[in-house]
């Protein structure tokens, strides 16, 4: 039986401010292979989360580089999977810019790439949403601050697990210590 329980915003930024500038040694790097933006900010959501989706193909999971889901890393997977989950895991809606907080997504799009670069809204300045991120590192840079054409704005509206899940990955993910707690690091 599924059950429903609240995204955890401020672990999200907690797990931003620790690696936005560094890698976590238990989770892989995209850097120079497309690009390390969505990987981090699952990364952020899965701390404010502590669930995964290991459904082949379309869930939402990272084990290792060789077994993750294309959501984990991708743009367009990513906001695929978030969206339309109706599964385990998180999921969300896209919404107007006024109604994102600290914790939310934002993706950046261009007329040439398309939808391009995933950041996590960690605060406000004014109405400028502050994002962090990482390929091009940032935390707290103002939206403002990037070139773009276009961007869409994802609310994380919660996180559905079985009934019977009990796990808090958070001290362990945030710590480099394992993915899933008592697994150990991925090898």
């Amino acid at each position: 039986m599924l059950v429903t329980k609240p995204y955890l915003r401020e672990r999200a930024i907690t797990y931003a401010r620790k690696y936005a500038f560094g890698q976590n040694p238990i989770f892989g790097n995209f850097r120079g292979i497309g690009g390390n933006c969505t990987n981090f900010v699952s990364q952020c959501i899965y701390a404010g989360s502590c669930v995964m989706n290991y459904t082949p193909t379309f869930g939402w999971y990272y084990v290792s580089l060789d077994d993750r889901s294309p959501s984990w890393t991708g743009v367009q997977f990513f906001y695929n999977f978030i969206t339309e989950n109706k599964d385990v895991g998180p999921y969300g809606k896209e919404v107007t810019a006024d109604e994102i907080e600290v914790g939310d997504v934002i993706q950046l799009g261009n007329d040439q790439d398309g939808f391009y670069h995933t950041l996590l809204v960690v605060g406000f300045e004014g109405e400028d949403p502050l994002v962090a991120a990482q390929t091009d590192d940032a935390f707290a840079r103002p939206l403002s601050t990037y070139t773009y054409d276009f961007s869409r704005y994802i609310k994380i509206l919660g996180v559905r697990l079985n009934a019977d899940i009990t796990d808090d990955c958070f001290e362990s993910v945030l710590g480099g210590i394992a993915i899933v707690p008592g697994r150990g690091a991925p090898t």
